[in-house]
């Protein structure tokens, strides 16, 4: 059964996506960084704050917060996804060719690179403050119930680190209290 999203004004969105076939594509430090800056230019080009986010080894959680009334999730996740994996591909291809030949498939008649599982992934509207509580929470922890660190700012790739202050991360974030206090936030 497909679950609908909306593209509701005021609610954040709980996005997850994953790499093609699984493959721990983002167990790559520069791939890694590819993604954080793809997420950074989303942000300044399609208006959304990030709230929260956690990169792991074959899939990505990011919780986000569109900053305009009329907004398109997938446009959204376009605009990350598209450019980490063309420069992903150019960056194997010359790097390290046997990682490129797990991107391959078919599409039609031809052979396209995915970095990404094919779809849209996964997006949960989130209306609700303790929602929105929730979300962060679950996305922070992840690293920990996979048994990856003993603790959520143990791990680079979290907003966990920027959450508590922490100065060395890849991507910051934009402060959930603030944007709660703001009139430009319909969550209750």
């Amino acid at each position: 059964m497909h679950r609908h999203a909306y593209n509701d004004p005021g609610h954040a969105h709980f996005l997850t996506f994953s790499c093609y076939h699984n493959h721990q594509f983002l167990a790559d430090d520069h791939v890694r960084h590819l993604l954080a800056e793809a997420i950074n230019g989303a942000r300044q080009i399609e208006s959304f704050s990030l709230w929260a986010y956690v990169f792991m080894p074959d899939h990505v959680h990011l919780q986000i917060h569109p900053n305009e009334d009329e907004y398109s999730i997938p446009a959204i996740l376009r605009r990350i996804k598209e450019p980490v994996t063309r420069a992903v591909a150019r960056y194997w291809g010359e790097a390290a060719p046997n990682k490129l030949d797990l991107m391959k498939a078919h599409q039609g008649g031809r052979i396209v690179h995915r970095l990404w599982q094919a779809g849209a992934g996964y997006d949960r509207n989130l209306p609700h403050f303790d929602a929105v509580n929730k979300a962060v929470e679950y996305i922070e922890w992840n690293p920990v119930r996979r048994g990856y660190v003993t603790k959520p700012t143990d791990w680079i790739w979290s907003s966990a680190r920027a959450r508590e202050g922490m100065r060395d991360v890849p991507l910051g974030i934009d402060s959930l209290e603030v944007a709660l206090s703001s009139s430009r936030v319909g969550l209750m």
